[in-house]
C-alpha cells in the first residue's frame, strides 16, 4: 500500500453501504497495522437520500481529517455520484453499478459490477450489499490482504451470518478480481 490512501464509498440511505468504510477501517489498524479513520455523512433524508463514507488510511498518523485526494469510490447510486463524485485522484479507480449509475465522468479508471444484482442473486438478501462491495473494493484494489479484511468483516457481522458473510466478500472479491482481467 502506498503511504497515504483514501477511500470514498458512496450510495443512499438503506443500503447498508457505510459499514463497509467502518469495516475497511477496522481492518487497517486491528490487522494491517496502519492508521485509518472512517467519516460518514448522511443527508437530510436518512433512508433514500445521498450517503458516503470516507476512509483515509495511513502509515503515519493522521493529521488531517479530510479527504482531499480520492483514490478509490464505489458508487451506487446517481444522485450519489451527482453529490460526491469530487475530489478524486486523476487515476482514481472507480465503480459502479451500471444499473444505478448511468453517468459518470469517463475521466477516471471506471469499472462497471452490478453489486445490487448479484448481491441479490447470489446471497438472496440485501444485507450482504456491503460485504460484497467491500470484497469488490479489495479484489480490485488490492490494498489490503484479503484475510485482513475477512478478519475485520467477521469481528463486526451479527452472530450467526459470519459464514453468509465471508461468503458475501469472496463473492465480491472474485468479482473484482474478474474486472481486471
Amino acid at each position: 500500500m502506498q503511504d497515504h490512501y483514501e477511500a470514498r464509498f458512496a450510495a443512499v440511505g438503506g443500503q447498508g453501504i457505510l459499514l463497509a468504510g467502518d469495516i475497511l477501517a477496522e481492518a487497517a489498524i486491528n490487522y494491517e497495522g496502519l492508521y485509518a479513520l472512517d467519516s460518514p455523512t448522511y443527508t437530510a433524508q436518512v433512508r433514500g437520500g445521498p450517503t458516503k463514507v470516507d476512509v483515509i488510511i495511513d502509515k503515519n498518523r493522521i493529521l488531517f481529517t479530510r479527504t482531499t485526494a480520492i483514490d478509490f469510490m464505489l458508487c451506487l447510486a446517481q444522485r450519489s455520484w451527482d453529490r460526491f463524485g469530487y475530489d478524486l485522484k486523476s487515476d482514481c479507480i472507480v465503480l459502479i453499478d451500471p444499473f444505478l449509475v448511468h453517468t459518470v465522468d469517463r475521466n477516471y479508471r471506471v469499472y462497471e459490477l452490478p453489486l445490487i444484482e448479484l448481491t441479490k442473486k447470489e446471497m438472496k438478501k440485501m444485507v450482504y450489499t456491503s460485504a460484497v462491495a467491500l470484497g469488490a473494493m479489495v479484489g480490485l484494489t488490492e490494498i489490503f490482504k484479503p484475510e485482513s479484511v475477512v478478519k475485520a468483516l467477521l469481528k463486526k457481522a451479527p452472530k450467526g451470518t459470519e459464514e453468509a458473510n465471508e461468503k458475501a466478500f469472496k463473492l465480491g472479491y472474485n468479482s473484482g478480481r474478474e474486472l481486471l482481467k
